[in-house]
């Protein structure tokens, strides 16, 4: 496996967040294997976005995991992939699918402390693997590293937010709120094309900086 960059020394600290939610938590549910999240393919709405966009787009997918997006977006031809996570073990698994990994951009790092100019970036479990109070700074650190016009898309859980979690849920209403400071909204509405368990528990957001 090709070495990583180095993470911040403030990467167990972020702000905010609850103890066990911190890089130690996250390496010992890839090592357990314990990611029920994981749905062993990518996402088909995130598919159906990314099939009207350029091959040239410079995108970031931050809290990857183990990247089965970037794996169907590297088989289609797309030229920038940036892959991100707190998890060592789960970019190592990540990285196992592809024949040329070294063509993508690989990144153990905190979220909140990188740095970059994106086209897109994708939302695929992330969000709700936060710690809630993180969520405005979420949504200013996403605006801060698309460029203008850039986008924010993907899912978003809906189901009621509860101290039960991860994954922790939340509502339209939530969502409106907190994005409408940041953004122009052109989408954020139920998915129409979930796979069959998340049917009727995921929102679609297309988010332009």
């Amino acid at each position: 496996m090709r070495a990583f960059k180095a993470l911040s020394t403030n990467v167990l600290l972020i702000r905010n967040m609850a103890p066990n939610l911190d890089q130690t938590y996250w390496e010992m549910r890839y090592q357990n294997k314990n990611t029920p999240w994981d749905m062993g393919m990518a996402s088909p709405p995130l598919i159906k976005y990314f099939e009207s966009q350029p091959l040239s787009s410079k995108i970031l997918i931050p809290g990857a995991g183990q990247a089965w997006e970037a794996k169907w977006l590297y088989e289609q031809g797309f030229e920038n992939i940036s892959v991100l996570d707190l998890s060592e073990s789960a970019l190592a698994l990540a990285q196992e699918k592809f024949d040329e990994p070294h063509k993508l951009n690989w990144l153990l790092a905190d979220f909140f402390q990188h740095q970059g100019q994106y086209d897109l970036i994708m939302e695929q479990t992330f969000f709700c693997a936060l710690d809630p109070n993180l969520r405005a700074d979420y949504a200013l650190k996403m605006k801060e590293l698309l460029k203008p016009g850039g986008r924010l898309f993907g899912l978003l859980f809906n189901f009621p937010l509860s101290d039960d979690g991860p994954p922790f849920g939340g509502s339209l209403e939530e969502y409106q709120q907190l994005f409408e400071k940041h953004f122009k909204i052109a989408h954020l509405e139920p998915s129409y094309n979930s796979i069959k368990p998340r049917s009727g528990k995921e929102i679609f957001i297309e988010l332009i900086a």
